[in-house]
């Protein structure tokens, strides 16, 4: 209900469900930055100047990129979502999808980045959640344009 006794269906629920699981994860992943900075005491800028770490992994640079890289690819899809959903997209097609990029975004950073290893410094999880999240944001994309064809008079 409004104020004025009037209502008002939820237009974006399944984008309202995801928001939390979503901003949740960013949360943490923020956390994990600071934690980094407070620890090497190098408050500006990703990689500490007279770092003693091996090379190749920085864990300040390392939470940073996944920081980064989550915070890069998140916003499009959601935008994509939104549109998707508000243009009459499968209610069900799209939580699949959210749950999908919510896995893929987290093998990427616990299951890639964060590990030492093979696929540039990371493990399996890297590349596997780099190429779904690409899939995914290409599929929303493709699925967004689809739900509105008939206004290009397709």
């Amino acid at each position: 209900m409004s104020g004025v006794g009037l209502t008002v269906p939820k237009l974006m629920p399944i984008t309202g469900t995801w928001a939390g699981p979503f901003a949740f994860y960013y949360c943490l992943l923020s956390c994990r930055v600071v934690n980094q900075r407070l620890k090497t005491e190098h408050y500006i800028g990703d990689r500490p100047p007279n770092s003693t770490c091996e090379p190749g992994y920085d864990p300040l640079e390392t939470e940073s990129r996944a920081q980064g890289n989550f915070i890069e690819n998140v916003p499009l899809a959601f935008i994509l979502l939104g549109v998707a959903e508000l243009n009459g997209g499968n209610r069900k097609a799209l939580h699949y999808v959210m749950a999908a990029l919510f896995a893929l975004r987290v093998a990427h950073v616990e299951g890639g980045l964060r590990l030492k290893g093979k696929f540039g410094g990371g493990g399996v999880g890297r590349p596997v959640g780099f190429f779904g999240t690409v899939g995914v944001l290409g599929g929303l994309g493709g699925y967004a344009s689809y739900l509105v064809k008939e206004y290009w008079g397709f």
